[in-house]
């Protein structure tokens, strides 16, 4: 099954193509910055396509030079002017992010230039990031005196560690990513981190959806603290696995010694 948005100038472009979405930031003239109303309509595709059982893997990139610039801070002045609306435009932000990282589907983040601010939380989100050699990255909360979230930070101590965290929002510094790599914030540095990222999305299209959902649930919330993990869940998780057809194809196509088709059910 191929379904693709038919706008060539939609601000958010999908494609699903054998099992794999490709969802493209497409805003090249405010490299891919996104405003209040495409957070929540991120945060809407990401949910839509977890539900979908024939999608299998999931890659975010943008157009152009630029993978997304963070939030359009020309729209402050009338969605960000007061700390109501601050709250409320975070809320979007934030959740947008949160709902991206909840996904059951693997995601990957295919960063081809410029990655910035909330772009930086949106790659964070991701299970997985490739980078373009001329990938540059940044959170520049501290020259805007924004605090950044308690969510993004979190998925940023995670990956980078406590100094290169502190260091990165205290002096809002871009780095390059040679450095990104070395520090953690990139899996895989790719001269073409779209095509990496498919070619890796196709991979994990062949294995089993009900595993890489469990170990996606159980990994994040371990790497948050146990307490995320509501009580039964984990039994669940393993009942689900244990008493699925996927589980019985495994089983037939390990001993008639051939690749397994599961359907994630």
């Amino acid at each position: 099954m191929a379904i693709q948005t038919p706008a060539s100038d939609d601000a958010i472009q999908l494609t699903i193509d054998d099992g794999l979405a490709r969802v493209t930031l497409n805003r090249a003239a405010r490299r891919n910055a996104l405003t209040l109303a495409l957070w929540r309509r991120l945060g809407d595709t990401f949910d839509a396509l977890g539900a979908q059982r024939e999608v299998r893997a999931i890659v975010l990139t943008g157009t152009a030079n630029s993978f997304c610039a963070g939030a359009d801070i020309s729209e402050f002045g009338a969605v960000r002017a007061n700390a109501g609306q601050a709250r409320d435009y975070e809320h979007a932000y934030e959740g947008c992010c949160n709902r991206i990282a909840a996904s059951p589907k693997p995601t990957i983040a295919a960063i081809n230039g410029y990655c910035m601010g909330g772009g930086c939380n949106l790659a964070m989100s991701c299970d997985f990031r490739f980078a373009a050699p001329g990938a540059m990255f940044a959170i520049p909360a501290a020259k805007l005196s924004i605090v950044y979230g308690i969510a993004g930070t979190r998925r940023l101590l995670s990956l980078v560690g406590l100094a290169n965290a502190k260091r990165i929002l205290y002096a809002a510094e871009k780095f390059d990513a040679a450095r990104a790599l070395r520090i953690g914030f990139v899996d895989e540095i790719a001269d073409d981190p779209l095509a990496a990222a498919l070619t890796f999305a196709a991979h994990l299209k062949d294995c089993a959806p009900l595993t890489i959902a469990g170990a996606k649930t159980i990994l994040d919330a371990l790497a948050s603290g146990n307490g995320a993990l509501r009580d039964g869940i984990v039994e669940e998780l393993l009942d689900q696995a244990a008493q699925s057809a996927d589980f019985r194809e495994g089983r037939a196509a390990f001993a008639e010694k051939r690749k397994p088709c599961f359907r994630g059910e």
